[in-house]
C-alpha cells in the first residue's frame, strides 16, 4: 500500500509541475532485496545484488552463471522440435544435388539469419549455385512467404527445398501451395504461433508447445544458428565452417530484433560481440567505421542504435539484399561502398520518419483506445517506426498503414497490457495475413474490410484496456545518493553487460538534488544539459528530448537516470543520462 501511494503521489506532482509538452510518467521503485537473501549473498556488492534480484536472479548458481556469461540449461539444438527432420531433409537434398533456397525477411534479424544459414550450408561444401538466398521485396511482396515467389523459385530457379528463416510460422496457405507444386519446405521462425501450423516437412520454432528446448525466446537468427550447429554436428566430415565465427551475425540480429537479453540470448550476444570486435567480417568493420563507432569496442547498445538501424534501412527504403551483400562480402573495398550506401539510406529514413510522424500525429487523438493512422502517402518501410513514435508519445497501441489501391499494409506497436498479435487474431477473418509478437506485429488487409476492422479492433482495445492505467511506468532499480556513484560502482554495473531488452541498463533515482546550471542543447534545443549536486558530489547530466525543461527547471529536482561514461578528447568521466525529471518532492 505504501508503494502504491508513493507511485501515485509522484505521478500527481509530475502532472501539476512539469512542462505541458512533456509526458508524465509513473515511477515505480523496485522492492528491496529480501533480508535473508541479502545476508546469504552478502559477498556481492549491495547495488549489484539489488539489480540481479530485480531481474529475477536469486539462486547462487544462477547468479554465478549470469555473471560469468554461462547458460545453465541444455543447449542441444536437437531439442528443438523437428530439428532431426530438418537435418535429414537437408542431407537428402545434398545427396540428390537439389537446389536449396534460404528464404528470409527484410529486417536485420531476417537478413542476418539469411546470410548465416547460406554461409553454413556453403560451409558444407555446397556451391553458390546449389545454395542461394531469397529475400522478398517489402513493397512488391510484403512480409513473409508468398505463393508467386515460391512458384518462381520452383519453376525458374529449379529449387527442390526452401528453408525459411525468421518467417513462415503463420504461412499455412503458402506452405500448402509449395507442397502442391512439389516444393518441400523447412520453416524456422520465432514469431507467435497461429491457430494452425503450416504443413512443412519440418517446423522449427521454440514456441511450439511440444518443444523441449529450454530457451523459448531465441531470435530468428538464433534459430538459424541452432540449425547450423545441428548440421555441423550431424555432418562433421563435410562441415568446413566453425559455427562460433557466425556468432557476430547472431549478436547483430538478436539485439536489433529486441530479443530479451537473458538466458541463452545473452550468452550468444556476449560471444557474438567478441567475434564482432575482432573485425573479421569486412562488412561489419566498414559499417562500424561509417557509423562513427570505434572498431574493437562495439557494445550491444552500439548495435541497437548504430549498426542495426543501418542494416534495417536497406529493407525499409531499398532492398534488403543491399544489407545482405554487405554482411556476406569478403572484399573490404566493396564493404566500404555498401556501408556508405546503407548510411545514406539511414539518413533518408530518419528524415522520412520525422515527416511522416508529424503527419500521423494529425490523424490520432488520446481519446482513442488504439491509434490508427492510414494514408496512401505513408511508406511501408517506415510505418513501423512511425507507429513506435505514436505508441511512445501517447502510450496507446498504434497502427500505421500504407493504403494501396486494393490492399493496405500495416505495422503495429503496442504497450504492456495489450497483446497486439492476439488482438489481431480476434479479427483475423478480416485480414489477408498477419503475425508478430506481443508488442509488435504486421498485417495486410483488403481495403473493403478497413472500416469494419477499425471498428472491431477499437472495441477490442477499449475492452482490454479498460482496467489498464494508460500512463507509462518508469521502472527504477534502486535509489542512490550521488556520493555512492563512482568508478567502483560503474565496474559493478559493467557485469550486467550486454544490456538490452529484458536486461536493461540499470535505472536509478536520486531525490532532492541541486541544479547548479542548465541549458537547452541540440537541434532546436531538443535536449537538456545540466549539472547537479547534493553537496560536494556533483555530475554532468544529459536529458535527451527534455529541452522544454530549460525554461521551467526548479533549483531542486528528483531525477531518474542511467550512469554512463562520457569520452571526449581522450578523457573519460562518469555522467548521468537522465530519463525523467520532477520538482523535488517532500519525502518526510
Amino acid at each position: 500500500m505504501f508503494e502504491s501511494c508513493r507511485v501515485t503521489c509522484y505521478h500527481l506532482a509530475a502532472m501539476i509541475l512539469r512542462p505541458e509538452t512533456l509526458r508524465a510518467n509513473r515511477w515505480k521503485i523496485a522492492s528491496p532485496v529480501r533480508p535473508d537473501l541479502r545476508q546469504r549473498l552478502s559477498h556481492l556488492h549491495p547495488v549489484l545484488l539489488q539489480l540481479l534480484y530485480n531481474r529475477g536472479l536469486t539462486a547462487e548458481a544462477q547468479i554465478q552463471a549470469f555473471l560469468e556469461g554461462r547458460y545453465l540449461q541444455a543447449d542441444d539444438p536437437f531439442l528443438l522440435p523437428d530439428m532431426e527432420k530438418a537435418v535429414a531433409r537437408i542431407e537428402e537434398a545434398i545427396a540428390r544435388d537439389e537446389r536449396i533456397i534460404v528464404y528470409g525477411d527484410f529486417d536485420a534479424d531476417g537478413v542476418t539469419a539469411t546470410v548465416l544459414l547460406v554461409q553454413a550450408l556453403r560451409g558444407l561444401g555446397l556451391s553458390r549455385e546449389q545454395v542461394q538466398p531469397y529475400i522478398p521485396d517489402r513493397v512488391d511482396e510484403g512480409y513473409g512467404l508468398n505463393e508467386e515467389a515460391l512458384t518462381a523459385l520452383k519453376e525458374e530457379k529449379g529449387a527442390g527445398l526452401v528453408i525459411s528463416v525468421d518467417c513462415g510460422i503463420r504461412s499455412v496457405a503458402e506452405v500448402r501451395h509449395a507442397r502442391e507444386i512439389g516444393l518441400d519446405m523447412i520453416v524456422t521462425d520465432h514469431h507467435s504461433l497461429g491457430p494452425e501450423l503450416p504443413p512443412a516437412v519440418a517446423l522449427i520454432n521454440p514456441k511450439r508447445k511440444e518443444s523441449a528446448y529450454p530457451e523459448r525466446m531465441l531470435a530468428g537468427v538464433g534459430i538459424a544458428y541452432k540449425l547450423a550447429q545441428a548440421l555441423r554436428e550431424a555432418l562433421p566430415e563435410r562441415a568446413a565452417f566453425d559455427e562460433a565465427r557466425l556468432l557476430d551475425l547472431v549478436a547483430l540480429g538478436t539485439v536489433a530484433d529486441l530479443a530479451p537479453l537473458q538466458g541463452e540470448n545473452r550468452v550468444l550476444v556476449m560471444s557474438g560481440l567478441e567475434v564482432l570486435n575482432r573485425g573479421e567480417r569486412p562488412g561489419v568493420f566498414a559499417l562500424t567505421r561509417i557509423s562513427g563507432l570505434t572498431p574493437g569496442q562495439i557494445t550491444a547498445e552500439n548495435i541497437g542504435f548504430g549498426l542495426g538501424p543501418r542494416i534495417n534501412a536497406a529493407g525499409r527504403l531499398s532492398h534488403a539484399y543491399d544489407a545482405a551483400r554487405l554482411l556476406a562480402t569478403n572484399n573490404l573495398l566493396m564493404a566500404e561502398r555498401y556501408a556508405q550506401a546503407l548510411n545514406e539510406l539511414n539518413q533518408e529514413r530518419r528524415s522520412l520518419t520525422r515527416r511522416l510522424s508529424q503527419q500521423a500525429e494529425t490523424m490520432v487523438t488520446d481519446e482513442d483506445p488504439i491509434l490508427i493512422a492510414a494514408d496512401p502517402g505513408f511508406v511501408s518501410g517506415v510505418v513501423g517506426l512511425v507507429a513506435s513514435r505514436l505508441a511512445e508519445k501517447h502510450y496507446r497501441p498504434a497502427i500505421v498503414m500504407e493504403q494501396g489501391a486494393r490492399e493496405s499494409r500495416a505495422s503495429c506497436r503496442s504497450i504492456p497490457g495489450f497483446h497486439i498479435t492476439e488482438a489481431l487474431d480476434e479479427v483475423g477473418y478480416l485480414l489477408e495475413r498477419h503475425g508478430g509478437h506481443a508488442q509488435a506485429a504486421g498485417f495486410t488487409i483488403r481495403n473493403e474490410n478497413l472500416d469494419q476492422f477499425k471498428s472491431e479492433l477499437t472495441e477490442i482495445a477499449a475492452r482490454k484496456l479498460a482496467e489498464v492505467e494508460l500512463t507509462p511506468t518508469l521502472k527504477v532499480d534502486a535509489e542512490l545518493r550521488l556520493d555512492q556513484i563512482d568508478w567502483a560502482l560503474q565496474g559493478q554495473l559493467a557485469q550486467l553487460e550486454p544490456t538490452g531488452e529484458a536486461n536493461r541498463s540499470p535505472v536509478f533515482v536520486s531525490h532532492g538534488v541541486n541544479v547548479m546550471r542548465h541549458r537547452a542543447v541540440g537541434q532546436d534545443g531538443a535536449h537538456l544539459q545540466l549539472e547537479v549536486n547534493d553537496g560536494p558530489h556533483g555530475f554532468q547530466c544529459i536529458a535527451f528530448r527534455q529541452g522544454d525543461w530549460a525554461s521551467a527547471l526548479p533549483r531542486k529536482v528528483d531525477i531518474v537516470y542511467n550512469i554512463g561514461v562520457n569520452e571526449w578528447n581522450g578523457h573519460r568521466k562518469l555522467q548521468l543520462v537522465v530519463q525523467d525529471i520532477r520538482p523535488a518532492t517532500d519525502r518526510r
